[in-house]
């Protein structure tokens, strides 16, 4: 899950991109809307966080151009204020969900959860293959019955390859839906947390590595 965090309180906004990093989601951060609509041209979000109120290009400006380009990814609307016609406002403009600020961090999640899965094929809530199961809502994972104590990177990587159902994942696909837009495309990252996921799930080995290819469960 790849989300863009854009809130010109910086602050705030890296608090709520370290919470939702928390989860296993890929997290970007702009810090107005010009920025925002540059990640947006470049990267595939599956939700974008949106500061009604940002400066540059205003977040109702970058909530057209979204929803003009039939972008896939979802808009959830934040604003300091809390009146209907607030919330009438941002969803006429296309957003798909609407929070006012202060907001609970607990709701917060649970709504970009939901529509990450708008954004996607419909994924069930508990992933199962080959012993393997992963219950994404409780963010806990079993082998044969056994906990399996993964990091957020960890949970992430093995979600990526539970969806794609056998099929190979390459490596930059999983930087693209695992880390962030800092993440270095040469970076042994995916390499690194192969292993120690590979090492946490045991043998017999699950993970195959297909050669030129990627991964595959």
């Amino acid at each position: 899950m790849r989300v863009l965090v854009a809130e010109d309180e910086a602050m705030l906004a890296e608090l709520v991109a370290e919470g939702l990093r928390q989860y296993g989601m890929a997290v970007d951060v702009a810090l107005d809307g010009d920025a925002a609509l540059e990640r947006l041209f470049v990267n595939d979000y599956d939700v974008l966080v949106l500061d009604r109120d940002l400066p540059g290009t205003h977040g109702d400006e970058v909530c057209r151009q979204v929803v003009a380009s039939a972008s896939r990814t979802r808009i959830l609307m934040l604003t300091a204020a809390g009146q209907t016609s607030d919330l009438v406002g941002g969803l006429a403009l296309g957003a798909d969900d609407y929070l006012s600020k202060p907001f609970e961090y607990p709701e917060l999640v649970a709504r970009v959860q939901a529509l990450a899965r708008r954004a996607t094929r419909a994924v069930p809530p508990v992933l199962e293959r080959d012993g393997v199961t992963l219950d994404m809502p409780r963010r806990q994972a079993f082998r044969d019955g056994r906990y399996l104590r993964l990091s957020p990177k960890e949970f992430a990587v093995l979600e990526v390859l539970l969806v794609a159902d056998g099929t190979v994942v390459s490596a930059e696909e999983l930087l693209e839906r695992a880390w962030d837009e800092n993440a270095d495309p040469f970076t042994s990252a995916v390499r690194i947390t192969m292993s120690k996921l590979r090492a946490k799930l045991g043998e017999p080995s699950l993970i195959e590595t297909v050669p030129g290819s990627g991964y595959r469960i």
